[in-house]
């Protein structure tokens, strides 16, 4: 039974199998390889993907995307009536590719390894293993994004060297350095920011429209910001192709229409880059380089498709970027080779692959006697090879102290509060002046993000064990519960999804427009589905092709005066 790969975007998702000795992208319902991370849900049948997309403008109030960036927090998105945390609507995608992955390779699809920005933190990366769970799959691996790119430019590529890999997906932004070297690919930095990406940028050119028309972007109703966003996206990708680029939209209130120019969308993004600066230089100084020291710079994620991120790059770094992988594919093929390790495929035999703690682990201890003034003790600094086991020594800081609670944090602050809490569990001590009694505590993290925490009183020598688990995920009992109430839902039939797609961006089209033109896509939509009941799916390929034509004159002319 194969082991997929499994990159699980915030703007799209792909599914991906390690096969005769290379890496192999797996199509979807509608023949492509991106699966919009978008969710559709209406009288409890859900959509997902291309079919889902389009009714993010003409049902908004029934679609979600962009949730991977609420992932490891207890947000709740409303669908309707329906509420969802973002594990659930990320499940719905899973078991979506999932399905596509079985319709491909003819067998059920249970163990997958998925990739997770590098810089996710412990509740992060939980709630993809609960997404996971969700979708009825088990998470062998959870693999960081920048690390599988680079698996994959580093099978592509005999160069060997150190690489830097500058990953901008839709949510979220990571650097990781590697040092590729006799079949070992050894991550030696990672650094990040999970609250930057592509979708700041669209933001940014959403804003640009709002302002030139005295627009206020979240008064507006949800249709017409579905549209705002819609036009912003579409700018953002013909800006990366053009000095200029034009906008038209028909709103409730009015048409709007204007052009924007590629120096404008610059300045407004000075600060965004940056914020994209001060990973890059972390990540650098981490490793104990400099920018000479490095062989390659490897971009990922589709955002690095605009200009001026690879001027920055090539300003920075003195070199242009590699781009033979696709950016957008990258992630998916290095998660496919990450499978591949874990079922020890034999092409992969002379491979070895090393990743780091993205984050530094440790302890809350008192500054002296003063016991509310804390500071975290690292234990296991950032950018250590992981697994990797550490002990830390600490002593009672009260006479009389009978009790030592160990609590571990994560993050690179020095007050527990301004770090992730992970968890805590207490240990029995003899009582005793203050500092006579210790308690060894030992953190052993793991290469799925797992920590384990053994903390050991030496007098008694008596040792209390956790595996800890974020505060926000969810219990075992809630995961049943939920994976129950989401297999309640229906999905919808995947043979169906291709034409449902076409008929969603048929029914966007007709929303947009009046008069003749309403009529005349009215008209197309009867006719296409007359078609298909006709004619079964026998001939459906040129029946959607024909149909999909003719939509693409309504598109390219969508806000034209009606006749």
């Amino acid at each position: 039974m194969a082991i997929c790969g499994i990159d699980l975007g915030t703007t799209n998702s792909l599914i991906s199998v390690f096969d005769d000795g290379a890496p192999k992208l797996i199509p979807n319902a509608s023949g492509e390889f991106l699966t919009p991370s978008v969710v559709y849900l209406s009288d409890r049948t859900v959509m997902v993907g291309t079919a889902a997309l389009d009714r993010l403008v003409t049902d908004p109030e029934l679609s979600a995307a962009s949730f991977k960036r609420f992932m490891g927090s207890s947000r709740q998105v409303e669908l309707g009536e329906a509420s969802f945390r973002p594990e659930e609507l990320s499940a719905l995608v899973l078991q979506s590719l999932k399905s596509d992955a079985e319709a491909y390779l003819g067998e059920t699809v249970s163990d997958v390894v998925i990739s997770v920005p590098a810089y996710f933190n412990d509740q992060q990366r939980k709630a993809t293993i609960d997404a996971g769970r969700l979708a009825g799959l088990n998470v062998m691996r959870i693999v960081n994004e920048p690390t599988a790119a680079v698996l994959a430019y580093g099978l592509s590529d005999a160069r060997e060297g150190k690489y830097l890999a500058f990953d901008l997906g839709g949510g979220t932004f990571d650097v990781s350095i590697l040092d590729k070297y006799e079949g070992v690919m050894e991550v030696r930095a990672t650094t990040g920011d999970t609250r930057l990406g592509g979708n700041d940028f669209t933001r940014l050119l959403e804003e640009m429209i709002a302002e030139a028309h005295a627009l206020t972007i979240d008064g507006l109703p949800l249709r017409d910001g579905a549209l705002v966003r819609r036009a912003a996206e579409k700018l953002k990708i013909d800006l990366s192709r053009a000095d200029s680029a034009a906008y038209s939209l028909s709103l409730s209130q009015k048409g709007i229409a204007g052009v924007l120019t590629r120096d404008a969308f610059e300045q407004r993004a000075v600060g965004l880059m940056r914020r994209l600066r001060a990973p890059l230089e972390r990540a650098i100084h981490d490793a104990k380089l400099s920018p000479s020291d490095l062989d390659a710079i490897v971009l990922i994620g589709g955002a690095t498709r605009m200009p001026m991120i690879r001027s920055m790059v090539a300003r920075l770094f003195g070199r242009l970027p590699l781009v033979h992988v696709d950016p957008d594919t990258a992630v998916a093929l290095g998660a496919a080779v990450q499978a591949g390790l874990c079922s020890r495929d034999a092409a992969l035999e002379d491979i070895v692959m090393t990743d780091v703690c993205p984050y530094t682990l440790g302890v809350a201890v008192a500054e002296g006697p003063n016991v509310a003034r804390k500071y975290v003790a690292s234990i296991i600094e950032r950018n250590a090879i992981v697994p990797i086991s550490r002990n830390l020594i600490c002593s009672t800081v009260a006479d009389g102290q009978r009790m030592v609670r160990v609590e571990a944090y994560q993050g690179e602050r020095l007050r527990p509060d301004d770090n992730v809490f992970v968890g805590a569990l207490e240990v029995p001590v003899n009582p005793a002046r203050a500092g006579a009694e210790q308690v060894d505590i030992r953190f052993t993290y793991d290469i799925n993000g797992a920590l384990e925490v053994e903390a050991r009183s030496i007098s008694l020598q008596v040792v209390h064990r956790a595996v800890f688990r974020s505060n926000v995920g969810l219990s075992q009992e809630e995961l049943e519960r939920r994976f129950v109430a989401l297999n309640s839902l229906k999905m919808h039939p995947r043979e169906q999804i291709a034409n449902t797609a076409l008929i969603a961006r048929a029914e966007r089209l007709y929303a947009e427009q009046t008069g003749s033109r309403r009529d005349a896509i009215r008209q197309l939509i009867t006719d296409f589905e007359t078609a298909l009941l006709d004619q079964g799916l026998s001939n459906a390929d040129m029946i959607r092709a024909r149909f999909s034509e003719d939509l693409d004159g309504f598109e390219l002319n969508v806000f034209d005066p009606a006749p």
